[in-house]
């Protein structure tokens, strides 16, 4: 009799480890790269997406994230992402130009002038929606928008107006558009993987480099470069996108499941990058970073130039609806703050 029990007891755990075996092999894993810090808010909210993935599938979907350019730099990122490579990634939208062109000018100087205006740009403008449809051709699909923040500089000296850029070489990622902006501001303009920047400025190789306040805090850009100048130059967020042969495997309930985390975690950035900036300017002076916010007017005069290239290489209908786009969300009266409900008698 004992030993038809300890038969039985032992039958049932072989079953059960058997079982959860199985359950752990039924989850599909799913890599998701990116490049910034593990600090960062870029992590945390591409955490948060998988988190999300996870429960909305019932855990037939597992997202592992690979920070820190660990499976490679941007460029690698979607390119993988394009072949089927990684699963997921989230960069600058104009990192995603090479294989649709047009985005390069989502990258032209101050298109927006707050977070707000921002964006409604990207949830409303028609034209941007035409250029975000052409990226399943690709090999790729946007699922949603991550925020990161208004691309400003760090550099080694003050920067007060386009005239401190000239004979100053400053470090951009690979975009056109970024290019024609920073030399119109009078820079000599370098390209390098973000993992090289801290390093390369440390040695003189460049005096500084621009990206959203919440990456160069991450990355610790001020302690090398401690002239922190707010020029709010380009906006630009960070769309989160699927590869296309991970999106086509995916069943009906599934793709909705992973956008509606995808728009989750989006809006979570959305307000964390709002609800962190400051703060974070203020503990990077704290540890001796200089911090202004220069007249803009010289640098919006500089940039002018920019606009006209962008219609002689991109065509002047794109370039102008692009344009009209912005302006339209630009003027568009500010949201008035909600009012706080009224407490019951």
């Amino acid at each position: 009799m004992k030993s038809r029990l300890v038969f039985r007891i032992a039958a049932c755990l072989m079953i059960a480890v058997a079982f959860g075996a199985w359950s752990a092999e039924a989850a599909t894993i799913l890599k998701f790269s990116h490049t910034d810090q593990m600090q960062g808010a870029r992590q945390a909210a591409a955490e948060l997406f998988a988190k999300k993935v996870k429960e909305y599938t019932q855990g037939r979907y597992e997202v592992r994230v690979f920070c820190c350019s660990q499976l490679g730099n941007d460029p690698k990122n979607i390119e993988q992402l394009a072949l089927g490579g990684i699963d997921f990634t989230v960069s600058s939208t104009g990192s995603y130009a090479p294989h649709v062109e047009t985005l390069n000018l989502t990258m032209l100087p101050f298109l927006v002038d707050n977070y707000e205006q921002g964006w409604k740009l990207y949830d409303t403008s028609k034209w941007l929606k035409k250029q975000f449809d052409k990226a399943p051709a690709k090999g790729f699909r946007f699922l949603s928008t991550f925020e990161a923040g208004f691309r400003c500089m760090t550099t080694k000296d003050p920067l007060r107006t386009p005239e401190d850029a000239k004979g100053k070489k400053l470090r951009t990622f690979p975009n056109e558009m970024q290019r024609w902006t920073l030399e119109a501001v009078g820079f000599t303009v370098q390209i390098m993987p973000l993992p090289e920047v801290y390093l390369a400025i440390q040695q003189g190789t460049v005096s500084g480099q621009e990206n959203p306040i919440d990456t160069i805090f991450s990355n610790k850009f001020y302690e090398v470069a401690p002239y922190v100048t707010l020029t709010k130059h380009v906006y630009s967020p960070i769309p989160l996108a699927i590869s296309e042969k991970t999106w086509q495997k995916l069943s009906a309930a599934d793709k909705v499941a992973v956008t509606k985390a995808a728009k989750e975690a989006a809006d979570w950035s959305r307000k964390e990058i709002v609800a962190t900036e400051d703060k974070q300017i203020k503990e990077m002076t704290a540890k001796g970073a200089k911090v202004t916010s220069p007249s803009l007017e010289p640098f919006r005069v500089a940039v002018q130039p920019v606009y006209a290239k962008a219609r002689e290489k991109y065509g002047k209908a794109d370039v102008d609806e692009f344009l009209a786009d912005a302006e339209a969300v630009r003027k568009a009266p500010a949201k008035a703050p909600a009012k706080a409900a009224p407490k019951k008698k």
